[in-house]
């Protein structure tokens, strides 16, 4: 019917606030970045008691999502996922591979062909389907993304294999960049960049379980993530250790596009309440069940019959 879904466009900060402090307030469904949604929650929270109902929240919000490469990984595979994963839509999305841990055996065919792949994509209008990168969002996305590829020149630990040239003459162009870091725990390892630039790790090949723990604990996102092998042991190990670490987990895919309706999305932790859109577990959390209870005899003596006298 007519009202039920009513589309109000307007900056946030607009919006907002009206629906967030009005009385009636049942709900929010918020995609967006970690900090607003952790600001939006505690603005619900430090005034629950003015609401008639219990405002159910729900959120989608940032990630830093992995590729994890096994010894046994088919290195053409693992660096089709990389490129598509990290480079599509110039990285622009929050499921976009950011990270990726490879194992030092495979690690000097994984870089010459990541090289060679990289070095033939075409950027230019998405207008013409025959390019794969387009530009990024705007000037602010442009500054920021420049400062973390220039963080990572001016930083020792930091190797740029491929990329790190920017462009704003003509658009707000960023090469395709992939920055090695020695360090797991480096700043580019850790926190959402939301552009084209994949930073990974290489790590011994008979440390694989220790690579996973990074994995798990380098950083505060648990959205997507992909385990790359031909070992089945190594790939059912990698599905227990980082269960937590990823609301959408692939095997030997890349870590990007969920179908809506086929693979319900969401993650956990930092990323959001994982409460899976595209699915009915989400649409469970917009419900409020009723119910009813009719007696068509009812009783007429308010003793039971088990207090009757003998």
């Amino acid at each position: 019917p007519p009202g039920v879904i009513n589309m109000v466009p307007g900056p946030g900060p607009v919006v907002a606030p009206p629906a967030l402090n009005h009385l009636d307030l049942g709900g929010i469904h918020f995609t967006g970045s970690t900090y607003v949604f952790s600001t939006i929650w505690l603005a619900v929270g430090s005034d629950i008691r003015k609401y008639y109902s219990y405002p159910r929240i729900v959120g989608e919000t940032g990630g830093k999502d992995f590729i994890v490469a096994h010894a046994s990984a088919d290195v053409d595979a693992l660096v089709a996922a990389l490129v598509r994963g990290a480079f599509e839509y110039q990285g622009q999305k929050c499921s976009a591979a950011s990270r990726a841990y490879i194992p030092d055996s495979i690690w000097s065919r994984v870089k010459d062909r990541l090289a060679c792949e990289v070095g033939e994509i075409r950027m230019g209008p998405v207008t013409d389907f025959r390019n794969f990168m387009g530009a990024v969002i705007d000037a602010k996305a442009f500054g920021t993304i420049s400062d973390y590829i220039a963080h990572a020149k001016a930083t020792s630990g930091f190797e740029i294999v491929t990329g790190g040239r920017c462009d704003s003459s003509q658009g707000y162009f960023i090469e395709p960049t992939i920055v090695q870091s020695q360090d797991p725990k480096s700043k580019l390892m850790q926190e959402e960049i939301f552009g084209p630039v994949l930073t990974l790790h290489v790590y011994p090949e008979s440390k694989f379980d220790e690579a996973l723990d990074l994995c798990d604990q380098t950083s505060p996102y648990a959205l997507t993530g992909s385990i790359f092998s031909t070992d089945r042991q190594a790939i059912v190990k990698a599905m227990n250790r980082l269960r937590h670490a990823a609301g959408n987990f692939y095997v030997n895919d890349k870590p990007t596009g969920a179908v809506v309706g086929q693979q319900p999305f969401g993650g956990a932790r930092a990323s959001g309440t994982n409460d899976k859109a595209g699915s009915w577990l989400n649409l469970e959390r917009w419900v409020s069940p009723r119910t009813i209870k009719e007696t068509f005899l009812p009783p007429t003596d308010f003793r039971y019959p088990y207090m009757a006298e003998e």
